[in-house]
């Protein structure tokens, strides 16, 4: 199978509200897919989709070769969903919650019992398997969401904002974990607002508007999300420099970044060859500077950006 994860002009509509439109995307095996967007992109509304809970407008979608419509009851025994919201049992233990979603996904009791003792193991909730879930803390309740959804050994994940709200040790150990199933060749989309974190996928998707505007690796949309180059440049004055740079036309999205200031120099495109100076007018400024390559931070801004002027 080429995909674990083929989609062709996918749409959901709410009334008169697009949330999905017409998104078109493939996902190989064991990749790890990271879906970027602000609020209100679609990006939930997409996974859902995706995981047979909601019913498409128009378009097509394949989970494992099965049809998303039609197939979608035996799509969600092959798949594992987290929502961002946590969503198990609060007044059961995190045993009782294993147990109840080996259930529910008819694994026998021989079958249960192994696949809870190594979740135990390797989730880190042996120690707390008596506690009841709504006192854990909030990357506790993660780890043991992540544990109810991989039960049965998904081929697909689909996490929605599995993070969010969770500390930085605590997003380190649930990433280490979702790398782990992709070695074993499990394919995973993740919806994330943490750069550091979609910075480690396979492929990235931004969507905007219900619109995928960018779709990639990294390196990929390093290349193409901004024009011309990005420059660090590292000077006394920060506040003249930024100024007389965004004064300059050749000079766009001038910010200040740590104790840098990141310029994406577009003079190029005007003629103008970047000679290794700041040329801003008649002021020529002495300062120490080189090219970067944007982070991903900085792409999604100016993707962002890009979609807004277009509108």
């Amino acid at each position: 199978m080429e995909y674990s994860v083929k989609v062709d002009n996918l749409t959901k509509n709410f009334g008169t509200l697009v949330a999905v439109d017409n998104v078109t995307l493939a996902i190989k095996p064991g990749q790890i897919c990271g879906f970027l967007g602000p609020n209100g992109a679609g990006k939930s509304t997409t996974l859902r989709m995706l995981c047979g809970l909601i019913t498409p407008t128009s378009g097509q979608g394949e989970i494992l070769g099965l049809d998303i419509v039609k197939d979608a009851e035996k799509i969600k025994s092959k798949i594992g969903y987290m929502s961002q919201r946590f969503s198990l049992y609060l007044d059961l233990t995190v045993l009782e919650n294993l147990k109840f979603y080996a259930g529910v996904y008819g694994l026998d009791s021989l079958q249960a019992k192994v696949r809870i003792n190594e979740l135990l193991d390797s989730l880190s909730l042996r120690e707390i398997q008596e506690s009841l879930a709504g006192t854990l803390s909030g990357g506790t309740k993660q780890r043991l969401a992540l544990g109810c959804a991989i039960l049965h050994n998904p081929k697909v994940l689909f996490l929605d904002e599995p993070t969010a709200g969770v500390d930085p040790v605590a997003r380190r150990s649930f990433w280490a974990i979702i790398y782990s199933l992709s070695r074993s060749g499990t394919t995973i989309m993740v919806s994330t607002h943490y750069m550091d974190e979609a910075e480690q996928s396979d492929e990235l998707v931004v969507i905007y508007g219900g619109k995928i505007i960018a779709n990639g690796n990294l390196a990929y949309l390093r290349k193409t999300a901004l024009s011309g180059e990005l420059l660090e440049i590292n000077c006394v004055d920060m506040t003249r420099t930024i100024n007389l740079l965004n004064s300059v036309s050749d000079y766009k999205s001038v910010n200040k970044t740590g104790n840098y200031i990141h310029a994406n120099y577009i003079g190029a495109e005007n003629g103008v060859v970047f000679t290794g100076n700041l040329l801003t007018n008649n002021n020529i400024l002495n300062s120490d500077i080189k090219v970067v390559q944007p982070s991903l931070e900085e792409i999604f801004v100016s993707l962002i950006n890009k979609e807004q002027v277009i509108k």
